[in-house]
């Protein structure tokens, strides 16, 4: 093992910015889009969660301690992760949100 490689990845990840944490995240796979599951929405990694339902229950007033014992596959990075999708593809997630208030009218 390479381990002078893994010392200075884990000082770049260390000095990453929120934004910065959040794409990083998003790009090794904690959120993952998958035709033929969920519609294809993004979930939260290895599950049918979608980040949606997630944010959803959220705006609805349910925090993090609601969300981890109503969803225990779930970890707190999880839900950070979902938070961090969702504050870069807010109007994804709106609309889809918003599709399925529609039809329940």
């Amino acid at each position: 093992m390479n381990t002078k490689l893994v010392d200075s990845l884990l000082q770049i990840i260390e000095s990453l910015s929120p934004e910065e944490t959040a794409l990083l995240q998003e790009k090794l796979g904690a959120i993952q889009k998958t035709p033929g599951v969920c519609g294809g929405h993004a979930c939260i990694r290895s599950t049918r969660i979608p980040v949606w339902t997630l944010v959803s229950f959220h705006q609805q007033g349910a925090d993090n301690t609601e969300l981890l014992r109503n969803f225990p596959g779930l970890t707190l990075e999880d839900l950070n992760s979902a938070w961090a999708y969702y504050n870069r593809h807010q109007d994804e997630i709106n609309s889809i949100i918003a599709s399925y208030q529609e039809d329940d009218i």
